[in-house]
């Protein structure tokens, strides 16, 4: 019951409230066969960082952390770079906090009210969605969707997000989990999403980060 109460409330009200601003929008899309890794072992790598009542962004011992501490919010960070067709990864798992939690990647990210979003739970869930003109939408349904894919409890769990023209790729640990079609959003920053329920104190580590262009 507190997982479906919760997950009604992502379908309705999700994202808006974060606080971080835009990173700045280079002119420049690399071209095919061009991309950016990172493994956050240099705190020069040009992602957002941030700290307020509500949570914190920044680097943590040779990975990326994000902490909330702000019930029903999201915090999320920004790579600076500006994509079209983009396949993105990320190494992705709990630090600390509840297991109902949800965190993950962004593509296609102009500002806070245009973006796509793919997220998981520690305990097993996931969803893909959008924010177009601040309308946020989960594809598929007011829910987000359990998968035996996700490996669940303090397991780190390898992240695909493929934004391939109107299609949207979600796959965790290798394996295919949810695609779907839109074509609301051309072009944008990538980046990296955490975010609470009811529950604060969500904690999420990343690492191994790649944007490759396809």
């Amino acid at each position: 019951m507190h997982r479906f109460s919760n997950l009604i409330f992502l379908g309705i009200a999700f994202l808006l409230s974060a606080c971080l601003p835009a990173a700045p929008i280079s002119p420049t899309i690399p071209p095919a066969g061009q991309g950016f890794q990172d493994d956050f072992s240099s705190t020069t790598g040009g992602w957002l960082v941030s700290s307020s009542p509500v949570g914190e962004t920044n680097y943590y011992q040779g990975t990326f952390r994000i902490t909330v501490t702000t019930a029903q919010y999201d915090l999320w960070t920004l790579s600076g770079r500006v994509y079209r067709d983009v396949r993105l990864e990320v190494d992705a798992g709990r630090l600390s906090g509840p297991f109902d939690n949800r965190f993950g990647l962004i593509c296609r990210y102009r500002d806070p009210y245009n973006f796509y979003f793919f997220i998981i739970s520690s305990d097993g869930y996931y969803g893909v969605g959008k924010v177009t003109g601040g309308n946020r939408l989960l594809f598929g349904g007011q829910a987000m969707t359990i998968s035996p894919a996700i490996l669940t409890g303090v397991a780190p769990n390898h992240l695909g997000f493929d934004c391939l023209g109107d299609l949207l790729i979600a796959s965790v640990n290798g394996q295919e989990i949810a695609r779907f079609q839109d074509g609301d959003h051309a072009e944008g920053d990538v980046g990296l999403l955490a975010g609470t329920f009811d529950q604060i104190g969500v904690d999420i580590i990343f690492d191994n980060f790649s944007a490759v262009v396809p």
